[in-house]
C-alpha cells in the first residue's frame, strides 16, 4: 500500500507539471505610430481550484532585423484577464473591444479601450439580450470599417413567463422576482441546439453604436433562423450597408450542433440598422426591403464568410458533403462569390468552386480540405491569397490558396511528425505554432522569399516564454520519440472504392532510451466521431502517459478526417466491424515490427472511441489487459431515444441512405440492427477490467448508455470502476475533470500492466 501511495503521489505531481503548461488561444499584431510592430498573445491555462480556465495576455515588441531575422521582445509578465469573454481589436488596431458576459442576470458589459485607457463602457440589459455567444458555430463579433459600430451575436431576451398568485390563479401584468404573493410559471419549453447549448436561448443579431451605446436588434431575419459568424459587407458609394451572416434553420427540429458540420446552413445578407448619429431621417423601409437575402441557395452548406481586403470577393467554406451524406463531419470545399461593385445583391449570384471535394488523392498529393476554422483575417497583400490551417492525413498543415486560380500550396515544412496551426499574419509573413506529440509548441515566424517563379517560406524559431516547462518535463520529453505509421488495409474487397483501400495511419510514441528487448506497455488510443482525427500535435496528457512508461498507438482508422472523401464515406454502415478491424490491424502492425509486447496492451477512447474500446474488449477479449472508456457509445438501441443526435445512430449503423430516418420512431427492426452493431452485443465475452468515466450532463451520449454496459460487466464478474462527473458534459474538459480522468487512467492501467 505504501508503494502504491508513493507511486500515485509521483503520478499526481508529474501530471500537475504537465497540466500547468499554458496554451496560446489567439494572437494579434499592431503597428504603433512609430511603425514599431507589437504583438498580443491570449494565453490560457487550467485553474484547478476554481475549475475554470485562467486567461491572461502577454505582449511583445517585434524587431525585424533583416529579411531572414526577427526577434520577439516579450514583456516580463503576462497580465491576467479575469471574467473576459472576448477581445476584438478594431480593423485599424486603434481600439479594442472587451466583452464580459453576464452571470446570474447581470447585464453584458462592453468596454472600448484606446492605447492609453478605457474610453467607454456600456451595460446591455437582459431585456435587450442575454449572453454574447463566444464559442462554437454561433460566435461572431465584427467591427465595421469606420469603427463606429460593432455587430455581434447574442442570446435573444428571455420571453415573458406566466405568473400566478398565491392561490394559483393566473395573474395579469406579471410580477417582479422579489414580489410576494405571486410566482413565475415555467412558460413554454424552448428547443435548443443540444450538447453544450442546453439552456441557451436562440442566437440573434445585434448592432451597437460605440459612440452612443445604442443597441439595435437587426430586423428582417426569419425567426426560424439561428444566426452566427457575422461580418460587415464592403460599403460602396450610394448603396446600403449590409451584414453577412450564417443562418441555421430550426426546421424540422434542432439537432445537436456541437462537433457537427452536417447541419444545413446558408449565407444571408441583411441591411444593417441605422443609428441616429448617422441618419436623422426616420427609417421607413418596408419589411420586404429589410428581409434577409439568402446568398447561397444552390448549396446546402455555407459558413465562415470572409471578404477579401479590397471587397471584391466573398469566400466561404462548405460542408456540403456532410450535409448531403448525413455524416457529422466530412471533406470541406471552398467557394467564392464576386461581390457586386454597385452593392446590389441578388439571390442568383454565381458561386465559384475554389477547392472542390477531393474524393481520392494520389499518393503524396493534396488529400482535400479539412478546416475547423478560418482566421478572421487570412489574406496576403495581393487580396486573393488566403492562408489556411487544414488537416493532411495525421497532421495539420498550413496552405496558401489563391481564390482566383484555385492554386493550393503546402507552405509549412514537410516534416510529417509535426502539426502547424496559424496564429496570425504580419503582412505577407506568418506567425504560427508548430508541435509534435513529443515536442512542446514552438512559435514560428514564416517569411516569404520570392524566387523567379516561386515563393519559398523561411521558418524562424521564436523564443517564447509561454511554453517553458520544468526541467523534469523537459527531460522526460527528450527521452521520447514519435513516428507516423502507414498501415495496409486487410479487408479490401472488389466492391470498395479506391480511397477505401488505401493505407490508413497511426501515430506511435515510445521511449528511445529503453532496452529494445524490454517493451513498455502499450496504450491504444482511439478518437471519437468517428469522422474526426488525432493529430500529430502536442497533447500534455498524451505526453504525460508516455512519460510514465507507456508506448502510445494513436489510430486514425478509415473514416477519419484528412484522407479523402472515399475513405471517410467507407465507414457508415460498417461501424463495429471495419473500424474494429483497422484498430486490430494497427496493433498487429506494431507487434510484427517488434515495437510492442502482445501481453501488455490496453485500450482507451472517448465517444465513438469508447464505442471502439468496448467493441474491442468484446470482439478480441484475449488481446487487452485493461480498458478505459470515456462517455462511450455502448448500446445504439438505447442511445437513439435519448441523444441530441439520433440521426447519427441511423447513419453509422445503416449508412447514408438512413440520414432522415430519425424523424420517425425507431422500428423493431431498427432497434435490432442498432443492438447488433453495438458493443453490448459482445458483452458476455469481455474479460478486461474496465474504467468508465462519465459526464452526468452529457446529452450527446447520456450516461445510462455507459452505466448499462458497466453493470452488465459487473454482473458477470469483470472488474470495473465508474467515476461520474456531476457537472460535466460529453468532452469532460473542465480542468478538474480533465486531470482526474487522466490520473485515474494512469492508476488503472498501472494496476494491470506493471
Amino acid at each position: 500500500m505504501a508503494m502504491a501511495t508513493t507511486e500515485n503521489d509521483y503520478l499526481s505531481n508529474l501530471l500537475q507539471d504537465f497540466t500547468s503548461i499554458p496554451s496560446i488561444d489567439k494572437a494579434w499584431l499592431f503597428k504603433s505610430p512609430g511603425s514599431q510592430l507589437q504583438g498580443m498573445f491570449s494565453v490560457s491555462q487550467p485553474n484547478l481550484l476554481t475549475n475554470s480556465k485562467r486567461a491572461s495576455m502577454l505582449s511583445c515588441n517585434i524587431l525585424k532585423q533583416s529579411q531572414t531575422s526577427v526577434e520577439f521582445l516579450w514583456a516580463p509578465f503576462p497580465l491576467e484577464m479575469p471574467r473576459v469573454s472576448m477581445i476584438i481589436p478594431s480593423p485599424s488596431g486603434s481600439k479594442l473591444l472587451v466583452i464580459r458576459n453576464p452571470e446570474n442576470d447581470v447585464p453584458s458589459h462592453f468596454e472600448i479601450w484606446s492605447s492609453s485607457r478605457m474610453e467607454k463602457e456600456f451595460h446591455i440589459p437582459q431585456s435587450m439580450h442575454g449572453s454574447v455567444y463566444n464559442e462554437g458555430w454561433f460566435e461572431g463579433v465584427s467591427w465595421n470599417l469606420d469603427e463606429t459600430c460593432v455587430a455581434y451575436v447574442a442570446e435573444e431576451p428571455c420571453p415573458a413567463k406566466p405568473t400566478f398568485n398565491d392561490l394559483g390563479a393566473y395573474k395579469k401584468g406579471g410580477c417582479a422576482d422579489k414580489d410576494f404573493g405571486c410566482w413565475k410559471g415555467q412558460g413554454d419549453w424552448e428547443e435548443d441546439w443540444g450538447e453544450t447549448y442546453t439552456g441557451k436561448r436562440q442566437p440573434a443579431l445585434f448592432v451597437i453604436d460605440i459612440n452612443s451605446g445604442d443597441v439595435q436588434a437587426v430586423k428582417g431575419i426569419d425567426k426560424s433562423l439561428s444566426v452566427g459568424q457575422v461580418v460587415w459587407a464592403p460599403l460602396t458609394e450610394g448603396s446600403e450597408q449590409y451584414l453577412v451572416f450564417v443562418g441555421w434553420s430550426s426546421e424540422p427540429r434542432k439537432l445537436g450542433i456541437k462537433y457537427c458540420s452536417n447541419r444545413p446552413c446558408a449565407l444571408y445578407a441583411v441591411r444593417a440598422p441605422h443609428h441616429e448619429s448617422k441618419c436623422n431621417e426616420p427609417d421607413h423601409q418596408s419589411a420586404e426591403e429589410l428581409h434577409a437575402l439568402n446568398l447561397t441557395q444552390t448549396i446546402s452548406s455555407a459558413y465562415f464568410p470572409r471578404f477579401s481586403p479590397d471587397g471584391k470577393f466573398l469566400v466561404f467554406l462548405s460542408a456540403k458533403c456532410a450535409v448531403d451524406s448525413g455524416v457529422h463531419n466530412a471533406t470541406n470545399s471552398l467557394h467564392r462569390i464576386d461581390w457586386p461593385a454597385d452593392g446590389k445583391l441578388y439571390q442568383s449570384a454565381k458561386i465559384y468552386d475554389i477547392i472542390p471535394v477531393v474524393m481520392c488523392a494520389e499518393d503524396g498529393c493534396f488529400p482535400g480540405l479539412y478546416c475547423t476554422a478560418i482566421h478572421n483575417n487570412p489574406w496576403l497583400s495581393d487580396n486573393c491569397t488566403m492562408i489556411i490551417s487544414s488537416i493532411w492525413h495525421s497532421s495539420e498543415v498550413l496552405l496558401s490558396v489563391n481564390v482566383l486560380s484555385g492554386e493550393i500550396l503546402h507552405i509549412s515544412p514537410a516534416d510529417s511528425n509535426f502539426s502547424w496551426n496559424l496564429l496570425t499574419l504580419d503582412g505577407n509573413n506568418i506567425v504560427a505554432i508548430s508541435s509534435s506529440p513529443v515536442d512542446v509548441p514552438q512559435v514560428k515566424y514564416g517569411m516569404a522569399i520570392e524566387k523567379a517563379t516561386t515563393t519559398k517560406w523561411n521558418w524562424l524559431n521564436i523564443s517564447c516564454p509561454i511554453f517553458r516547462c520544468c526541467d523534469k518535463v523537459r527531460s522526460l520529453l527528450s527521452s521520447l520519440q514519435c513516428s507516423i505509421l502507414k498501415i495496409s488495409v486487410k479487408d479490401a474487397s472488389d466492391g470498395q472504392t479506391k480511397g477505401a483501400t488505401k493505407p490508413f495511419e497511426a501515430i506511435f510514441v515510445s521511449s528511445k532510451t529503453k532496452n529494445k528487448d524490454l517493451f513498455d506497455p502499450l496504450i491504444v488510443m482511439l478518437h471519437g466521431g468517428p469522422h474526426d482525427v488525432s493529430l500529430s500535435c502536442f497533447s500534455k496528457y498524451w505526453a504525460f502517459l508516455s512519460s510514465v512508461g507507456y508506448s502510445l498507438l494513436i489510430v486514425n482508422y478509415r473514416g477519419s478526417l484528412g484522407f479523402g472523401e472515399e475513405a471517410l464515406q467507407s465507414l457508415p454502415g460498417k461501424v463495429g466491424s471495419q473500424d474494429v478491424n483497422d484498430v486490430l490491424s494497427a496493433i498487429d502492425h506494431v507487434i510484427n515490427l517488434g515495437l510492442a509486447d502482445p501481453s501488455k496492451i490496453t485500450v482507451m477512447g472517448i465517444s465513438h472511441g469508447g464505442f471502439l474500446t468496448t467493441h474491442l474488449i468484446g470482439q478480441a477479449p484475449e488481446k487487452f489487459v485493461a480498458a478505459a472508456a470515456i462517455n462511450p457509445v455502448c448500446n445504439l438501441a438505447l442511445m437513439v431515444g435519448t441523444t441530441d443526435i439520433p440521426d447519427w445512430c441511423y447513419v453509422v449503423s445503416c449508412g447514408n441512405v438512413a440520414k432522415n430516418c430519425f424523424t420517425r420512431p425507431p422500428s423493431a427492426d431498427d432497434l435490432t440492427l442498432f443492438y447488433s452493431k453495438s458493443p453490448i452485443s459482445h458483452v458476455s465475452k469481455v474479460k478486461a477490467p474496465t474504467l468508465f468515466l462519465l459526464g452526468a450532463q452529457d446529452i450527446r451520449v447520456p450516461n445510462p448508455d455507459g452505466l448499462q454496459y458497466a453493470r452488465a460487466l459487473k454482473e458477470k464478474g469483470v472488474e470495473i470502476k465508474i467515476i461520474i462527473f456531476p457537472n460535466d458534459v460529453h468532452a469532460l474538459k473542465r480542468p478538474q475533470s480533465d486531470l482526474e480522468c487522466v490520473f485515474n487512467i494512469a492508476v488503472w492501467f498501472n494496476k494491470f500492466c506493471k
